[in-house]
């Protein structure tokens, strides 16, 4: 059942399952809470409180925030702030999952209120600036594949676009793929949703990387072997693990899956979240 936090500038959505510390997930650009459909209630079954969020802008949760840096934008720090605001009130301290433009919100949250999150979790995160491979995209098929209808969806504002990226990024369907899929373009086929998802692209992960340094909480770095957005995931996430403070962070592999691990095998990603889950929540 659908619960609504107002916070300052707009309301964000959300559903919570289970009992006892509190995690809270939020999931990237484009698509809405209900992907953690299946990591959620395995998450909840070890023990926890889980809140799954809508984006803001994304899902249920209200459109035409404030940000940051203007009204067209959705920024890792936007995100960051509305994380916090949801633990205050929720009574955290809480561990933070992020995907994608939200694990960079993770590491903003962890670094600038280290008193609500205990610790983060960054899965398929873009926390780090990222350069243009050129060469990887002739070089490197899965990278290329991804690539083109992502920068297309950019480019043209293209639902259909976005669609056939969603296609290249799950090389393992879920068994309800298709059905999710059509309530994700459903969704952004509401009025101004699609624009919202847009002001995704306005902003760079690069006020994310100023905060890695000043994160003090553990952090794990969860990535898909075959995740499209990158030409080596192992090797992304090994720098992000390099740029937090010594010893703090650690790094998981999903074989197999893409940018959305935690969808297309949520068993494997709660494996890894779970014992950091255990050893790490206050």
């Amino acid at each position: 059942m659908t619960q609504f936090i107002d916070i300052d500038g707009g309301r964000i959505a959300y559903d919570e399952i289970g009992e006892g510390p509190l995690v809270v997930l939020q999931h990237g650009m484009g698509i809405t809470r209900q992907g953690y459909r299946h990591l959620a209630p395995l998450i909840a079954a070890a023990g926890y409180r889980v809140v799954s969020a809508d984006m803001r802008g994304h899902g249920e949760s209200s459109m035409g925030w404030p940000s940051v840096i203007g009204k067209e934008a959705i920024t890792r720090t936007d995100v960051a702030n509305d994380l916090v605001a949801l633990i205050r009130q929720l009574g955290g301290p809480a561990v933070i999952v992020g995907h994608s433009l939200a694990g960079g919100s993770a590491t903003i949250a962890a670094a600038q209120a280290p008193e609500l999150v205990s610790a983060i979790v960054e899965i398929n995160p873009f926390t780090l600036t990222q350069k243009t491979d050129i060469a990887a995209l002739f070089t490197n098929a899965r990278h290329r594949r991804g690539m083109i209808p992502l920068m297309g969806t950019m480019i043209f504002k293209s639902l259909g676009q976005w669609l056939k990226y969603l296609n290249v990024a799950y090389p393992i369907k879920p068994a309800d793929y298709d059905e999710y899929i059509a309530e994700v373009a459903a969704k952004l086929r509401e009025p101004g949703r699609f624009a919202e998802f847009m002001k995704t692209g306005k902003s760079t992960p690069a006020d994310a990387e100023a905060q890695l340094p000043n994160v003090t909480r553990p952090a794990l770095i969860i990535m898909g072997t075959e995740d499209p957005d990158f030409p080596s995931p192992q090797a992304e996430g090994e720098r992000i693990v390099a740029a937090l403070p010594a010893g703090l962070g650690s790094l998981g592999l999903v074989e197999g899956t893409g940018h959305y691990s935690f969808d297309e095998a949520a068993d494997r990603t709660a494996a890894l979240i779970l014992p950091f889950l255990k050893e790490h929540h206050a």
